[in-house]
């Protein structure tokens, strides 16, 4: 197998940083913004959720990375060109910014008791599931124009049940887990944890030169 073009722009784009624009720095302002707000606040149960839920990402981006280097043909998901700058091959600075504070704005859907049901079902399955839809929907307009691309009939707008449930899913029972968690220690552990793996993960494959 070779790499299909899309995979091959990626590659050639990778962490390029002729593409860096200003608008970066507004965008790294919106996230410094909503994590100090919420410090400010003292909520730290929101700001771990939301950690978490940035942290799976990462997991995933890694994983998407380790796929394109065992098939040599294409990763799951591709962000190719028209970034301001490419961390992964399906990770770029702006996907990462969005990540980082979109763990954070669905928790604030939540309520504040956990048993509450939204339409008849428990509040953190619906706005797990309703987030997951939605950011499935966001990634479909993304493929129309381009800007993320699929190469995998099993992972592709006719298929889009494994990206609801792996791409998106995962991150929001995992924040939301951490979120409900009995005491700040077991919430800070699990957060590191998955930092770990996350840390780990770029060290072990990028030391092989797989990211």
């Amino acid at each position: 197998m070779s790499y299909t073009r899309s995979t091959q722009i990626a590659l050639e784009n990778l962490r390029d940083t002729g593409h860096l624009s200003w608008y970066v720095i507004p965008l790294l302002a919106l996230v410094l913004y909503v994590y100090s707000s919420e410090f400010q606040k003292k909520n730290w149960a929101i700001i771990l959720a939301g950690l978490a839920f940035w942290g799976m990402d990462w997991i995933n981006e890694i994983i998407n990375a380790v796929i394109l280097h065992i098939s040599q043909y294409a990763p799951l998901w591709i962000t190719p060109d028209k970034s301001a700058y490419i961390i992964l091959v399906g990770l770029n600075i702006e996907i990462m910014f969005m990540f980082a504070i979109a763990g954070i704005v669905w928790t604030k859907f939540l309520a504040a008791d956990k048993n509450t049901k939204y339409l008849g079902i428990n509040n953190r399955w619906f706005v797990a599931i309703l987030g997951s839809i939605f950011s499935v929907f966001t990634e479909i307009l993304l493929n129309k124009a381009d800007l993320l691309i699929w190469e995998y009939p099993f992972w592709n707008i006719h298929c889009p049940c494994l990206i609801v449930i792996f791409g998106y899913l995962t991150f929001f029972i995992v924040a939301f887990w951490v979120y409900d968690m009995s005491s700040l220690k077991k919430q800070i552990k699990t957060v590191l944890s998955i930092y770990a793996i996350v840390f780990l993960g770029l060290i072990i494959f990028g030391s092989l030169g797989w990211l």
